[in-house]
């Protein structure tokens, strides 16, 4: 059974950091784009970051570009999100999800596979 399972749930204060990790079981993730998405309450969920499987590039929503890093080891079925310089509008559940498109990748409808999502605050 394919599954995805995040974690890495937190509270941090505005300007700190936090790392997320996305878990794969029932299939490598060399195999497929995983994608990091969120959503905060009343807003829809949008497309934060993703990774290509096969040659590693990456793409970003404007609004973590500088600030977030996705990163990928393969050895360890393992996606993480890597968040610096947090903002209170960075507040929301974050979802990682699989596909086979990568240039459609932060598009929530062209995902095969989610996970069940991590909540992340962002609050002093």
């Amino acid at each position: 059974q394919l599954q995805l399972v995040e974690s890495g749930e937190g509270l941090v204060q505005p300007g700190g950091s936090l790392r997320l990790s996305c878990a794969a079981s029932g299939f490598t993730v060399d195999k497929y784009v995983i994608a990091w998405f969120r959503q905060a309450p009343g807003k829809e969920r949008e497309g934060v970051s993703c990774i290509r499987n096969n040659n590693g590039s990456t793409k970003y929503a404007d609004s973590v570009k500088g600030r977030f890093t996705i990163s990928r080891d393969n050895a360890k079925n393992m996606v993480y999100l890597q968040m610096n310089s947090l903002k209170p509008e960075d507040t929301a559940i974050y979802y990682c999800a699989a596909t086979v498109l990568f240039r459609l990748c932060l598009y929530p409808r062209y995902m095969d596979y989610w996970g069940k999502g991590t909540l992340v605050t962002v609050s002093s």
